[in-house]
């Protein structure tokens, strides 16, 4: 039986809590001081071996001996494999030299370890002459958002940079889609297929809805299992009816194992997927315009363009390209301009740190509908299930201020200030021409 000093909102709950929180910030200020500092140890390691083997005539086999003896050294010390040394040393020099700004900010502590490594990864594909800008730009977003947040908008970034066409690169590297077995243990393996984003994702959330439906039938099957007195009940994870009916799908052509026609959630062959796709108005007229598939990563902008005045179960969302503004939004699942403009706003859901795309959450009135609260965009915002129910019943409370953004409080009174998405796309006006004291015509 829970004591009345360990209920939740009781002040030794919330000073046990303080505390854990106090110890958790002393901790991660402490770790990120030894992360820093051992990059910079294997990064001088790797500077080193380059020095000790310059100018020899042999030098490329030289120095992979000495890069090789160094990483052996170090690995004893680490008790890692020195090829796994080779490689952080590798990864060192990068962060180190490639992306000093990132590690500075790091250092300061005005962004994280998982920032580092989104800027590291996404700006890779941005030519050395552009890096320190691209990291900038990079540092200032990530000061805001959390890692997972931030990484799309980032390759958005990246992809304009970048000297060749998005379109381009894209078609380069979906000439190298295939699929792949990758054997694994206790008889399983994995079946890895590499396709357009725009294609995967479509595939996983159509599994995702036909999983959905086979669950919602469990009671009707249960109850006529009963009737016949037939024993057995279906308790399978949604991960594992998602692949059961992968298999079904590839092996047999239709969900033969699931088949639920006969049931109220419909025939299950009849499921499409919905993807978010946010398109520059600018794409749409032709220009090579990296999109946003939100919640995941960029796409060419032929496939969005296909998408959008094609396919009815894909939502288009326009923005304008200078402010940056929602100009429109097409859907065939006719929602109300009320949800389709949060939707365009919200982009996802609006906890700190979650990106479940705002086509899979709740709009919740941040102050209850039950206590007064109005149907209107300044009371509402998009949260996933897991965040409307913590909300619910947690002392975790939000209040929605001016411009969509959110001010929520943790049950100790610190506050975390969830700004509104940044379109996928903004630009500023160009500069007036030089006035040359002419007289118009």
């Amino acid at each position: 039986m829970t004591s009345t000093a360990e209920t939740p909102g009781s002040d030794a709950f919330l000073a046990s809590l303080a505390g854990f929180v106090h110890e958790v910030e002393s901790a991660g200020r402490q770790a990120a001081a030894a992360q820093i500092r051992e990059l910079r140890v294997l990064a001088a390691a790797g500077r080193l071996a380059e020095t000790q083997s310059a100018g020899s005539p042999g030098r490329v086999r030289e120095h992979d001996m000495i890069f090789r003896s160094i990483a052996a050294e170090l690995g004893g010390v680490m008790r890692v494999a020195d090829r796994t040394v080779q490689r952080r040393i590798s990864e060192a020099r990068v962060i180190v030299e490639d992306f000093p700004g990132a590690l500075a900010a790091w250092e300061t502590g005005a962004i994280t370890r998982g920032h580092v490594l989104v800027i590291v990864e996404t700006g890779s594909v941005v030519p050395p002459e552009l890096r320190a800008e691209f990291e900038t730009a990079a540092i200032v977003r990530c000061e805001r958002d959390t890692p997972n947040r931030v990484r799309s908008e980032l390759e958005i970034l990246a992809q304009r940079m970048h000297p060749r066409s998005f379109t381009e690169r894209h078609e380069e590297a979906a000439a190298g889609r295939c699929v792949r077995v990758v054997p694994g243990r206790d008889g399983m393996s994995d079946l890895v297929a590499t396709l357009p984003t725009a294609i995967v994702e479509g595939v996983h959330d159509r599994l995702t809805q036909m999983a959905r439906a086979i669950i919602d039938t469990r009671g009707e099957r249960a109850d006529a299992a009963a009737d016949a007195d037939v024993i057995g009940t279906d308790t399978r994870s949604t991960d594992q009816v998602r692949a059961d009916v992968f298999a079904d799908l590839l092996l047999a052509g239709t969900p033969a194992l699931d088949d639920t026609r006969d049931t109220t959630a419909g025939p299950l062959g009849a499921i499409r997927a919905r993807v978010q796709v946010v398109i520059p108005a600018l794409a749409l007229a032709g220009a090579d315009e990296a999109c946003d598939l939100v919640g995941r990563s960029p796409i060419d902008p032929a496939t969005a363009r296909l998408l959008a005045g094609s396919t009815p179960t894909w939502e288009r969302l326009v923005t304008d390209p200078i402010t940056g503004t929602v100009l429109a939004v097409d859907s065939y699942r006719v929602p109300s301009a009320m949800r389709r403009y949060l939707q365009a706003r919200d982009q996802h859901c609006r906890f700190p740190g979650c990106r479940t795309a705002a086509i899979r959450c709740e709009v919740d009135h941040n102050h209850d509908a039950a206590l007064g609260g109005a149907t209107k965009t300044s009371n509402l915002a998009h949260l996933c299930q897991r965040h409307h129910s913590m909300k619910q019943f947690t002392a975790w409370r939000v209040r929605q201020q001016s411009g969509g953004v959110l001010e929520w409080t943790s049950p100790l009174g610190r506050t975390y200030r969830e700004d509104a998405p940044q379109p996928a796309v903004a630009f500023t006006p160009a500069a007036p021409p030089h006035d040359t004291g002419r007289a118009p015509f």
